[in-house]
């Protein structure tokens, strides 16, 4: 390894190995138009590319005038690169420190990068795109420390002033008595583990070690990835803190220069309580003191993407910074403005997730005035969170429509289609088939659809259960799209509803001259019932028997009951008419119960009648004008001559005996 100066002695570089590739290189510049968003943010410099068709992840290459050094993800820490990729977004980004290796610098003022973006196209044949940018910055504080996702970074001004050894640490006394021992005129670096003995370096070694020592025009920069062997990790207020102390000096004449380089990161994963992310942090960064308690938070800021934003906009946005006595909460909601939400499927259910690059600056005061601004750059994610849609069945049989409740559909999910019992309907054509299907809000901004299909629709299944009892049966099938991208995923609903949908049946009756008449169609059910003249099963037999005349086709059963036959009940009777009642009961054809009653009661007028009761008496209507001789009504009796006409009309023509 080589120490070097550049830019007239005012850059120290700790070189560290790399593969160094020729700046002339057999690639071709890409031909097409690539989109690159390329922007100065507040503490490095961003770049997004859109990820190739091909799907291979571009690769990046650091240039100066030496070469092309490619961004690795050892060399990309060590020398202040932070390369991801954003598959939710489509693009691979690259953010690169104000002070990484190969950036060029003007007076801590203005930064010029230079890279080389690989793309791998199509069956493997590679172009690249030169990106370049130049970026005028505000001044540094006093110490910057930069908390970035793969790497640690402290820069402080070469000028600030020492401090009073008596209020620093005894870490650092210690420190600095050994600096005084084993200062050379080359400078060394002594990397500090609390509870060990401090080890010094030189840049070499340091080098080799993946650790990162730059001296620009006004400041001294310390760089490593996390989880370094000099790395310590302390709780600091109950929050994992990884801290990495290096203090570099040097002889210069008759002084030793020494200087105090601390980064300390919060290393707390964040977490997601169902409605918000929340990230926490140390109110006061306690590794950071030099002397006791000497340090204080001035000010608090919040971004996202490696901007700040100012209070109002993250009022707006319902981000949340909560700040009590030992820490400080970071809180942003759900979906909120400034992250990314996706919506995908993981074994047929929707999931979302929301990922928000956190930008989070906190400024400390010591006793003396001198600032430390820390810079934190968190990528914050949920887990997948699934919304798998449930069904209820909502169904009132006494409407006869069988009602099924889809819940739980996100705001970014359509309806396209349902099955039912296999039979598969877009909801265009279940509508115009005369099925109902409703979509209605409901909280956390989902949806839930409504189907409504009626009992006799000819999708729906039907099964006999006993006594009139039916099962109405409806396999659903819904065909669920996440939009834009149509994506699509199935849920499967099971409803069923008990209704008595079949009710015994009942004749139609009406009077003729010389009897009752019945009629019914047939129906689809018709087995589970039969029918009965009293206690007697009717049927041919029967109706032969008593001389009913029955006609039973493949539509219609028709029953004519004559006057005088079998079942008629006589009421009123008398010398001008009378009424007679027939009735035709229909049974459970299995327990033989009685279900209903087709009864028909008719007025006929009087002419011969000989009827006996249910009560043991006997009437007897009879027309006596055809008798020869010619008879006398008030002097006619039955064979028992005590039984003489209770009524006889006027023209003698008929008598009425009651016995």
């Amino acid at each position: 390894m080589a120490i070097g100066f550049i830019s007239g002695g005012l850059l120290l570089l700790c070189t560290v190995s790399c593969a160094l590739w020729d700046p002339k290189s057999s690639l071709q510049q890409s031909s097409k138009k690539i989109p690159v968003i390329v922007e100065c943010r507040d503490h490095h410099l961003f770049i997004s590319i859109d990820l190739p068709p091909s799907g291979n992840e571009p690769r990046f290459e650091a240039v100066d005038g030496g070469g092309s050094y490619p961004v690795t993800e050892y060399y990309g820490a060590q020398c202040g690169y932070t390369y991801s990729v954003q598959p939710l977004l489509g693009c691979v980004v690259l953010r690169a420190s104000y002070f990484s290796c190969h950036t060029e610098n003007q007076n801590d003022e203005v930064f010029t990068f230079k890279f080389r973006v690989i793309i791998e196209e199509q069956r493997g044949k590679e172009s690249f795109v030169n990106v370049s940018k130049t970026c005028s910055i505000p001044p540094f504080h006093p110490r910057e420390v930069t908390c970035e996702e793969n790497y640690m970074e402290v820069s402080v001004e070469s000028g600030l002033p020492c401090p009073n050894l008596g209020a620093v640490k005894s870490d650092f006394s210690a420190a600095f008595s050994l600096a005084q021992q084993s200062a050379m005129e080359s400078l060394q670096v002594m990397l500090q583990v609390e509870g060990q003995q401090p080890e010094v370096m030189s840049t070499e070694d340091v080098a080799n070690q993946g650790y990162f020592i730059m001296l620009t025009p006004g400041r001294i920069v310390f760089r490593s990835s996390f989880g370094q062997p000099h790395a310590s990790f302390r709780m600091v207020n109950g929050v994992a803190v990884e801290v990495i102390h290096a203090t570099v000096f040097f002889r210069q004449g008759w002084t030793v220069v020494i200087v105090d380089l601390v980064a300390a990161c919060s290393m707390d994963q964040g977490s997601f309580d169902g409605n918000r992310l929340h990230w926490r942090t140390p109110a006061v960064m306690t590794p950071l003191l030099i002397g006791p308690s000497d340090m204080m938070s001035e000010n608090i800021s919040i971004g996202i993407d490696g901007q700040v934003i100012n209070e109002q906009v993250a009022k707006d946005r319902v981000y949340a910074v909560t700040v009590n006595q030992e820490t400080i909460d970071i809180s942003i909601p759900f979906a909120a403005e400034g992250g990314f939400r996706k919506s995908f499927l993981m074994d047929n259910v929707y999931n979302e997730l929301y990922t928000v690059q956190l930008t989070y600056e906190q400024v400390f005061v010591d006793h003396s005035g001198v600032r430390t601004r820390q810079n934190v750059v968190r990528q914050m994610a949920t887990p997948p969170i699934a919304h798998p849609p449930f069904s209820v069945n909502q169904t009132t049989p006494e409407e006869r429509v069988l009602t099924v409740f889809l819940g739980n559909i996100p705001f970014d999910v359509e309806l396209v289609s349902v099955t039912l019992n296999g039979q598969e309907l877009s909801v265009l054509t279940a509508v115009q088939m005369g099925y109902l299907i409703t979509r209605i809000p409901q909280e956390n901004n989902t949806f839930a659809y409504i189907l409504q299909v009626p009992f006799d629709s000819a999708v729906v299944k039907k099964l006999y259960i006993a006594d009139g009892l039916f099962q109405y049966i409806l396999e659903i099938n819904w065909t669920l799209n996440i939009m834009p991208q149509g994506e699509a995923y199935y849920h499967l609903s099971s409803v069923m509803a008990l209704f008595r949908d079949i009710l015994p049946p009942v004749f139609d009756s009406m009077c003729a001259d010389h009897g009752i008449s019945f009629q019914r169609h047939h129906r689809e059910y018709d087995y589970l019932w039969d029918f009965a003249i009293g206690r007697y099963t009717l049927n041919e037999q029967l109706a032969s028997e008593r001389g009913y005349i029955m006609n039973n086709n493949s539509n219609t059963l028709i029953l004519d009951v004559p006057l005088s036959t079998i079942g008629y009940i006589y009421e009123e009777i008398n010398l001008q008419n009378f009424y007679a009642s027939f009735e035709v009961l229909t049974r459970n054809a299995k327990t033989k119960s009685i279900e209903q009653s087709s009864a028909q009661r008719c007025l006929f007028q009087t002419t011969e009648l000989m009827v006996c009761s249910t009560e043991g008496v006997l009437t007897v209507v009879s027309d006596i004008t055809q008798a020869v001789p010619s008879i006398d009504p008030a002097r006619t009796t039955l064979l028992d001559t005590s039984c003489r006409p209770s009524e006889f009309d006027d023209p003698k023509s008929s008598v009425f005996f009651w016995a």
